[in-house]
């Protein structure tokens, strides 16, 4: 067994570059916690606010009956842009809405990268790094936007699969904002 570990460690960082390995991608944030226990940034009660109470009790609308948890992705969304993030109170408080079980969500949160389960910045910068961006310069653009945020805690920089702009590669999402065709010079003007 340590020897197939061995092997395949080895044969697997001879075709992937470290920085993808243990670089700051989206992978590796949507699956910190597969634990699902409580943390300390998690300890914080959760509950939709008014406004976003009538927005779950519309979405749950649109489904047929016997088909609540169709809405787990829509009502995960709102619950992240209402905290900023997923914590594990949030996810139980959808499962629950939803009357479905917990690891249901769970599973749907942890799969999808779209769901930061930790903490993240006011602005939320995702550079693709999928083939088409990565042939016309995607690498570069990380590598600098890492560099020109280093510092800033207002900012978290990840590295993301496609984001579906492959026509105007390299491109980076910040928040919901789309900018494509981009060149480090691009990419500080935005940021500034």
């Amino acid at each position: 067994m340590s020897y197939l570990k061995t092997f395949l460690s080895h044969s697997f960082s001879k075709l992937v570059p470290k920085t993808y390995i243990c670089g700051g991608s989206a992978r590796l944030l949507s699956d910190v916690s597969f634990v699902h226990r409580e943390t300390d940034v998690d300890s914080k009660n959760f509950e939709f606010n008014a406004d976003n109470k009538k927005r779950a009790e519309a979405i749950v609308s649109i489904y047929p009956e016997g088909f609540r948890s169709a809405a787990v992705i829509p009502l995960l969304d709102l619950a992240q842009r209402q905290y900023g993030w997923l914590p594990l109170k949030a996810m139980n408080y959808v499962a629950d809405y939803l009357q479905m079980p917990r690891m249901r969500v769970y599973e749907v949160s942890t799969f999808y990268t779209m769901f930061n389960r930790q903490p993240i910045g006011k602005y939320h910068v995702q550079v693709c790094t999928t083939t088409p961006c990565m042939l016309r310069g995607a690498q570069e653009v990380y590598e600098y936007t890492k560099e020109l945020l280093k510092d800033e805690k207002d900012f978290t920089v990840i590295e993301v699969e496609c984001l579906g702009a492959c026509v105007n590669a390299p491109m980076i999402q910040i928040n919901d904002d789309y900018y494509e065709d981009l060149t480090n010079e691009d990419v500080k003007q935005i940021i500034a």
